[in-house]
């Protein structure tokens, strides 16, 4: 039977390069986007032509409904759902004094609820194919915390609280595991990287940050048979 996976927020950066690594793993691929069609359409287009099938599924992660239908129609349309990353995201810059409760509680529907959710609409496709692979793309911020971004350390490092807890619910049939990256040369990071792109890479010991396809590597990996004895990691 294929793998069928579905990666949120698959239209750039890190999620486009995971949803081709992983087509080119073999699996069949739903593509997630909210926003840049375009972009998520260049995607399934190169997941095709890697020989796999791609299904384009625009949905709020953020909204459980959404969530339950595109769940719905990538089992339908592309078979049950065995790969779920987790990476729809945004970052944004914030401090105790600026940022509200409407800034707060939509990054954590976009960042926590979204794992929650699709991990509950996808579980039991999983279980009833009796295999299964969850990874959720959480940061070193989860970790180091933030001066300019509390609502976003706060919901990536709940992303690890939810992997290390869906871990112990879901094993055997079913291996949850997280990926924190650094700074990762993505559109969302450019701006960063421009402006103190120096000081940045002083403080990484390789000097650079991270390329999106050095990170989809970790996550196709840890989807793969070769990872079936790793859950409830996080791989930083």
């Amino acid at each position: 039977m294929d793998n069928v996976a579905l990666v949120t927020g698959a239209s750039r950066g890190i999620g486009a390069a995971t949803a081709l690594a992983l087509a080119e793993a073999g699996c069949h691929v739903a593509v997630n986007f909210l926003e840049r069609e375009a972009d998520a359409q260049a995607v399934a287009e190169r997941v095709r032509a890697l020989g796999r099938k791609a299904l384009l599924v625009r949905n709020d992660v953020a909204d459980w409904e959404q969530v339950q239908q595109m769940a719905q129609r990538a089992r339908a349309e592309l078979g049950p759902v065995t790969v779920l990353v987790n990476n729809a995201g945004y970052s944004a810059h914030g401090t105790l004094d600026t940022l509200g409760p409407s800034d707060w509680r939509r990054m954590l529907a976009v960042t926590l609820d979204a794992a929650f959710y699709c991990a509950k609409a996808v579980a039991p496709q999983m279980r009833q194919a009796g295999r299964g692979r969850i990874v959720n793309v959480a940061s070193l911020r989860a970790m180091t915390g933030s001066d300019h971004g509390s609502h976003y350390a706060s919901a990536k490092a709940g992303l690890i609280g939810l992997t290390k807890s869906l871990a112990l619910e879901l094993a055997p049939e079913v291996t949850v595991n997280a990926v924190s990256p650094g700074y990762t040369a993505t559109e969302m990071n450019a701006r960063s990287l421009a402006e103190k792109g120096d000081a940045i890479r002083a403080k990484i010991p390789l000097a650079r940050a991270a390329e999106p396809e050095e990170i989809a590597a970790v996550i196709a990996f840890l989807c793969s048979e070769g990872a079936a004895y790793v859950t409830g990691e996080t791989v930083n």
